[in-house]
């Protein structure tokens, strides 16, 4: 009995050691190839309720200032 968990044993740690080549296939229109991701703000920001952004909506300049004033609520040392 101690043979075989013996042989279980270093039969499932050789296997655990083995690694698989990695190798990028070429990409195929068969295969998902995913969404692209668009800009965050062109995202509208969440409704109020759930504590969302005051960005316009595709404006870059007002999410990053929304941005960095969460930032700022989210630093301890820093007086809001």
């Amino acid at each position: 009995m101690r043979v075989l968990l013996t042989l279980v044993l270093v039969a499932f740690g050789l296997a655990a050691c083995g690694e698989r080549e990695q190798v990028i296939e070429q990409q195929s229109e068969k295969r998902y190839q995913g969404k692209r991701d668009t800009q965050p703000w062109d995202n509208a920001p969440l409704a109020a309720e759930f504590r969302g952004g005051t960005w316009t909506k595709g404006d870059q300049a007002s999410w990053e200032d929304q941005i960095k004033t969460r930032q700022r609520w989210q630093n301890e040392r820093n007086p809001r």
